[in-house]
């Protein structure tokens, strides 16, 4: 004869039999957490997840008079024209390229930038490096572009000054293509590094330091602890935002291209939210860029779950 169960062997029974009843059993015990998180949640329902129904649009040549449900089906048509425009593939070039140069040579950049900060033992140094690295991060890329287009002016930006005074020609670097990427990328890294690097020096606080003791005490030099104690204390910070960052490979912030770009360098520096800009807004081909946007999105979906399934196979950190 078996022997009656529990109170609390029964409960845990029902919670596994019903995992609804579990999930209200949570909601009730950390209820304050959960309304800490309710407005970020209805922030996301109302601005991200609403505005889906518009996805529609992509299938129907839309029509402002008729309104969404008004206007009329066409199915494909709006993805075929893309698909056969010679012109949406230079783009989608662009935008790949664009986001492999930042990945390369921008993502990097906080996590060199939070090493070397790390290392600095002047508080006071540290602080101030800090702040001045932070700053750019505050100022809009309509003035940070600005100042970017100043310095670089050929009549009297101080870049061509200073090579104009070495009796050299200077350089139109705005309307030339060779330089728009290196350009773009450059000031993104200046821009956008310090802030970036405060997840990491996050991180590597939290690094124990009796890990730097025990390696001080075995003869680690200075680059030995960078490698085998430093860089996999923030390992699972950096596999987070790389996966993060594969997630976007299809989008290019506008706000710097657009500031910064011109018709001449249209051929390296034109990305899909600047087309979208130029063929949705000043051309009003709304179902067109609704087809462009559910094509990014369904692109970054693929990449962000290819990333992530790669991560949880070869290392113990994901994002699900």
């Amino acid at each position: 004869m078996k022997a009656p169960m529990s109170v609390h062997t029964q409960a845990a029974a029902a919670k596994k039999a019903h995992p609804l009843s579990a999930f209200w059993h949570a909601l009730r015990k950390y209820k304050a957490l959960y309304l800490l998180m309710l407005p970020g949640f209805i922030w996301y329902f109302i601005y991200k997840y609403l505005p889906m129904y518009g996805l529609i649009i992509a299938f129907k040549n839309f029509n402002f008079a008729k309104g969404i449900w008004g206007s009329p089906w066409v199915g494909l048509k709006h993805f075929e024209f893309l698909f056969s425009y010679p012109d949406f593939y230079r783009i989608v070039m662009n935008t790949l390229l664009m986001n492999v140069y930042e990945l390369l040579f921008s993502f990097p950049a906080p996590i060199i930038l939070a090493l070397l900060l790390n290392e600095i033992k002047s508080m006071l140094f540290k602080r101030s490096i800090q702040t001045i690295v932070y700053f750019p991060h505050f100022l809009s890329w309509v003035v940070f572009g600005g100042i970017v287009l100043q310095l670089l002016s050929p009549n009297d930006g101080i870049v061509n000054q200073i090579r104009m005074a070495l009796g050299l020609d200077p350089i139109h670097f705005m309307v030339m293509s060779d330089y728009f990427r290196p350009i773009v990328i450059i000031s993104l890294i200046i821009k956008e590094s310090g802030w970036g690097a405060i997840i990491y020096l996050a991180a590597l606080s939290s690094i124990d330091p009796e890990q730097y003791e025990a390696a001080t005490i075995d003869g680690a030099t200075r680059w030995q602890k960078l490698i085998y104690v430093t860089l996999p204390g923030i390992r699972n910070t950096i596999i987070l935002l790389l996966i993060l960052k594969i997630g976007t490979m299809l989008d290019y912030g506008f706000e710097q291209i657009y500031v910064m770009y011109n018709p001449s360098v249209y051929d390296v520096g034109d990305v899909l939210s600047t087309y979208i800009y130029r063929i949705g807004l000043q051309d009003a081909r709304f179902s067109l860029t609704t087809a462009i946007g559910l094509f990014q999105s369904v692109i970054g979906f693929v990449l962000i779950w290819s990333a992530n399934r790669l991560a949880r196979r070869y290392s113990d950190n994901a994002l699900w």
